[in-house]
């Protein structure tokens, strides 16, 4: 099941914000494969609510820095505040907190998972682990859940890629 609050949730904000669905029913398949409960069926409303919760969240991803990331973050989860609440879901193992009022559409309630997820990921790991791939020709947003905190790409490949132009520049100088 989906811990909401911490890395599966600034991870499924990642996934989201870096393809993002195009249809409601794309919207629910993903966010059920991520171990989310789907608690109401998911509309068009909620694609469209859910595209402005990612695009708030990518703007905390781009901000300049702390202060800046910190400030963004912080209008988002004003936005999202509800009361926290012990729930359980029909069909799934133990109790657990919901950082959102009972039964909200998914829109809305993506918006407070990437927001408290967020905040927790970045207050636990450091603000500077969410960011955007190092690699010039790619721009895909990641959270940075290293052991050392120091992940520059959002994927191996990446890495390699920009390990191989390096190699060959030093070469062509030599």
């Amino acid at each position: 099941m989906l811990n909401p609050y911490g890395e599966d949730a600034v991870n499924l904000a990642a996934d989201l914000a870096n393809r993002r669905p195009e249809s409601a029913d794309e919207l629910a398949d993903r966010c059920r494969a991520a171990g989310l409960v789907l608690e109401l069926p998911v509309t068009a409303d909620d694609l469209s609510r859910a595209g402005a919760a990612l695009d708030a969240w990518e703007k905390v991803v781009d901000a300049a820095g702390e202060e800046e990331r910190a400030d963004l973050l912080n209008q988002m989860l004003a936005e999202a505040a509800a009361y926290p609440r012990l729930t359980s879901h029909p069909g799934t193992e133990g109790w657990h907190l919901h950082y959102r009022d009972a039964e909200q559409p998914l829109g809305r309630a993506l918006f407070t998972l990437f927001a408290v997820g967020t905040a927790f990921h970045l207050a636990g790991r450091g603000m500077h682990r969410l960011r955007r791939c190092e690699t010039a020709e790619c721009d895909t947003a990641f959270a940075d859940t290293s052991r050392t905190g120091r992940q520059r790409y959002c994927s191996h490949r990446c890495a390699n890629r920009d390990a191989v132009r390096r190699h060959r520049a030093r070469a062509a100088s030599a």
